[in-house]
């Protein structure tokens, strides 16, 4: 098993993926690094890739008063994750090819990603139903997560927020 390999089983969405499939989706990994302050990916690009973060964070940011048009710029963004090795992210991309929700950013230096293009997933899920399962089962369980946490996130912001008059 080589290292890519043992890195991926180490990832939530790849529980319980065998060894061989394990190889199968790192043959179809590309590696790049960012430097803090790198913009992966913005708000309302396209959704091709899922990413996993092989070294160091990612933050996610969203503008909350963006409706279209021009990218926002950073001041007017706002952190709503960190995500740290091991963890995914772009994971809507596998289930619908639409419009990113929010600006992904490189938060330390040598920011190392692993990124997965959609169609050769999607390729390697159709020739092989019990990957395909496995990952779309984690993936579901991914999101369930991330959704119970903003939603927490939400009620947090009502309940304890300074009330305007």
């Amino acid at each position: 098993m080589n290292a890519l390999t043992s890195f991926l089983k180490q990832s939530d969405i790849f529980y319980q993926l065998t060894p061989t499939q394990l190889d199968m989706v790192a043959n179809l990994c590309q590696e790049k690094e960012f430097n803090e302050g790198d913009i992966i990916f913005e708000e309302n690009s396209s959704s091709k890739e899922l990413y996993i973060i092989a070294k160091g964070e990612v933050d996610i940011l969203i503008n909350p008063t963006y409706q279209g048009g021009s990218s926002p710029g950073d001041k007017t963004r706002t952190s709503i994750a960190k995500l740290e090795r091991g963890q995914s992210f772009g994971e809507i991309a596998l289930v619908d090819e639409g419009l990113r929700s929010a600006t992904a950013r490189a938060s330390q230096k040598e920011t190392q990603l692993l990124i997965i293009p959609r169609d050769k997933l999607i390729m390697l899920c159709d020739t092989y139903p019990q990957l395909g399962y496995r990952l779309m089962h984690n993936l579901a369980a991914d999101l369930a997560m991330k959704i119970r946490n903003a939603d927490l996130r939400i009620q947090d912001q009502l309940l304890y927020a300074p009330q305007g008059n």
